[in-house]
């Protein structure tokens, strides 16, 4: 920290090898960076042995709220620059430099004086000669004592035993200080009896030879043992599958993609059941420290040590997974180990072409990765590996398909995630196609071809922006269809029209899964019957005018605009309210109160926002008898009423079962009919309360009101475990002209140390609480 407030320093390197604690310990710096405000701005990037400037200068624009409208690397390093310059005082951290790294490229200017960068590598000479820093620290290998801790702490203190310590001092020895090492072989052996520690000594103090670059013997022992514990066959080639794709996070779509096009998902029957199941793998990697959660929700990670032993443990036999570099890729071709490989990942980054024809007869895997738009790939390349399951070509350039993706007749599952797409008639031939994805492509028209996938029991097209004509009856002839993506394509047709229209969907009886994103700009779109609305799980449907991308946070959400009332009482729509997870309503037409025709009380709802309905006048009904029975929004995380200017009570009627039970945070805004918020009844069963937020409510005079004076002389007595909102931790008041004070009832609130308390623009000419506020 002293080298980062010392004005000599512009850029500060950290070294040491894979797996000693550089990423820790530069997060820990950015962490502690932030905590005493040293800069404006503290942003981190993953650069890792594969650089890719895209994914680079991406993360760097997340953090700074950047979107990007160039495509290039250079428009974008321009864009970026420009960016960076406005920010005065700033930190910039790349993580895992493999060799110098042209930071204009990036767009990091070089003139900016308030800029500081930490960098780390594994290499000193490439931090020091190659990039200039100024000061460099080294991380070394974790004394005895600290090692010994961090292993007692990962095996919760069973290795003190009498019978097991002996052992596990001589298991932590080929540990070598290196964390990495020590957290997983800790994670492998833990709870193992005496037997299995002496079983893995064994297998740590044999000798072999390793040819992965940059990792000791020992090492490699020690992670390979965590691999030999895994369970079973089917999570070993899912961690070795990991370690074949590039470095970086891995998104979990294109796991599921693979290991259906790769038939791993034994003794299932759906890919619902196998969407579980992969979960479920993916968690026991994780809780073996061999894949490490990402800052995206959607991906997982790998340490690149593991990735680098992964890598090394799938070269060899019965895998024989290969990556290869664009480098004589011609004579490769022609090796032995071409003709054995069964997965190959080629980085063809800096290629222009590739080889005639690639044979690989055992190959049942194969991913090219390049962003190279220039990269040819002639029209024979595949005809050498005709067994090929799983193809993923993501973000390359075709204007037709190469010819030769035809003589693969064994192809089950073809990527063409963000690819410039004109012409793809050919993928009709190959019928065995269980997977295709377009998500993020060009592609502006579905050929007719389509119809023979038979087969398909997955199609992505989500974010393709350009599509506009599905030509009718390809989708209802997707008879296996399970699962389909398609967020952005709102050209549906009535009909009779020729493009496609919802009701073909009613013909695809196995879609029940995972997500069904749908846009209907129009509720005349909506077939007279919709009976596939009825088995889906998962699903992000948007009715009426919504305009750009909509994000949503739960896998069940619903979003109906200038709906009417009659539409979402029906027996479609209505079925799917009942598990429905986020419920967005704008414009309802109608109706005074959130519809309660569903017996159930919206039993599944987690988060609703209720805007722009000026007919609105309670959240819910409740003298209508069927609440009082079966309660309502029991499981409500999050409230937001927005624009409701008739909106007069949350609650009309007495106090359901359940009612609000769960509620953490509750947003008002612009509701002009509002005179208070809450009742104290009613407050004192919100335990859950942590946020309260209310702005721009011209009549509102209280938060919590009493509803007679007897209740008020019994707050005066109340028990502190019955007072209102315990949790509470944040309160924001805004635009409130009318608001005289927080309400009749002994105002201790138990406000967090994280918390605040804001009475922003209130003019209050009287005790705001009735008491001291906590």
């Amino acid at each position: 920290m002293d080298a980062l407030r010392d004005d000599k320093n512009s850029m500060i390197g950290v070294w040491g090898m894979g797996g000693v604690g550089k990423t820790t310990l530069v997060e820990q710096v950015a962490a502690r960076a932030k905590q005493q405000k040293l800069f404006d701005r503290v942003v981190m990037a993953y650069v890792s042995q594969t650089v890719d400037l895209k994914k680079i200068q991406a993360q760097i624009a997340d953090a700074l709220g950047l979107k990007f409208e160039e495509e290039s690397e250079t428009g974008r390093a321009g864009r970026l620059s420009q960016r960076l310059t406005q920010e005065k005082k700033l930190l910039i951290i790349l993580d895992d430099l493999w060799a110098g790294l042209a930071l204009k490229a990036i767009g990091i200017p070089s003139d900016h004086r308030g800029l500081k960068m930490v960098l780390t590598s594994r290499e000193r000479d490439v931090l020091s000669r190659e990039m200039g820093t100024q000061e460099n620290f080294a991380v070394g290998h974790l004394p005895p004592g600290e090692a010994w801790s961090l292993f007692k702490k990962m095996t919760s203190d069973s290795i003190e035993k009498r019978d097991l310590k002996p052992t596990a001092e001589k298991v932590l020895e080929k540990c070598a200080g290196l964390p990495i090492a020590i957290v997983i072989v800790a994670k492998a052996l833990n709870g193992k009896d005496p037997i299995a520690w002496k079983d893995a000594l064994r297998q740590l103090t044999r000798s072999i030879e390793t040819t992965v670059k940059g990792i000791e013997a020992k090492i490699f022992l020690t992670l390979e043992l965590s691999y030999n514990s895994l369970y079973s066959n089917e999570v070993k080639s899912f961690f070795l599958l990991c370690g074949l794709l590039p470095y970086g996070d891995t998104p979990i779509d294109n796991l599921f993609k693979y290991g259906v096009g790769l038939d791993w998902f034994q003794n299932i029957n759906s890919l619902e059941e196998a969407w579980d199941r992969l979960h479920t793998l993916i968690d026991n990697l994780k809780a073996s420290s061999l894949l490490l959660e990402s800052d995206d929700d959607e991906c997982v990670r790998m340490h690149d040590i593991v990735r680098d032993v992964a890598r090394g443990i799938a070269s060899k036999d019965p895998h024989r997974f290969v990556v290869r570099e664009d480098d004589r890729l011609e004579e490769w071709s022609k090796t032995d180990e071409s003709k054995s490989c069964t997965f190959i990942s080629l980085n063809c980054r800096a290629a222009h072409e590739l080889p005639k024809c690639l044979v690989c007869p055992q190959l049942k895997f194969c991913l090219l990765d390049s962003n190279n738009p220039s990269l040819n790939i002639p029209n024979t390349f595949f005809e050498g590996m005709k067994g090929l399951k799983v193809l993923d070509l993501s973000y390359m350039c075709f204007t037709t398909l190469p010819s030769s993706l035809d003589s693969l007749a064994n192809l089950q599952t073809l990527c063409l995630d963000g690819c410039t797409l004109v012409d793809i008639a050919l993928i009709g031939k190959l019928t065995k196609l269980q997977v295709l994805s377009l998500r993020r492509s060009t592609i502006q028209q579905l050929p007719n071809e389509m119809v023979q996938l038979t087969n398909l029991r997955l199609l992505d097209l989500n974010y393709c922006w350009e599509l506009e004509v599905i030509p009718r009856n390809i989708l209802s002839s997707l008879s296996r269809l399970e699962c389909l993506y398609m967020n952005r394509f709102t050209q549906w047709a009535i009909e009779g029209e020729s493009n496609a229209c919802l009701s073909e969907l009613n013909h695809l009886s196995r879609l029940t899964i995972l997500d069904l994103d749908l846009h209907i700009p129009d509720i005349k779109l909506l077939p007279k019957e919709y009976t596939f609305l009825e088995k889906l799980t998962r699903y992000s449907i948007f009715i009426g005018d919504w305009g750009s991308y909509q994000y949503c946070k739960t896998s069940r959400t619903l979003k109906l605009n200038e709906v009417d009332r009659s539409l979402y009482v029906g027996d479609g729509i209505g079925k799917l309210l009942k598990k429905t997870e986020e419920l967005v309503l704008r414009k309802l037409i109608g109706t005074k109160s959130i519809p309660y025709e569903l017996d159930e009380g919206f039993c599944e709802l987690k988060h609703l926002h209720v805007s722009a309905s000026p007919e609105i006048q309670y959240v819910i009904d409740s003298k209508d008898q069927r609440v009082q029975q079966h309660g309502a929004f029991p499981l409500l995380e999050s409230l937001i009423l927005d624009e409701l200017i008739n909106l007069e009570e949350v609650c009309c009627g007495p106090i359901p079962v359940k009612f609000f039970d769960n509620l953490k945070t509750l947003d008002v805004e612009k509701c002009h009919g509002l005179k208070f918020l809450f009742l104290l009844s009613m407050a004192r069963g919100l335990l859950q309360l942590e946020k309260i937020e209310i702005k721009s409510c011209n009549v509102i005079q209280q938060i919590v009101v009493c509803e007679s004076e007897s209740e008020i002389k019994e707050d005066d007595h109340v028990e502190t475990n019955l007072q209102p909102f315990p949790k509470l931790r944040s309160l924001k008041l805004e635009d409130l002209p009318e608001l005289m004070n927080f309400g009749y009832f002994d105002s201790k609130l138990e406000m967090t140390s994280q918390g605040t308390c804001s009475q922003g623009n209130l003019d209050i000419h009287m005790p705001f609480f009735r008491y001291k506020v906590c």
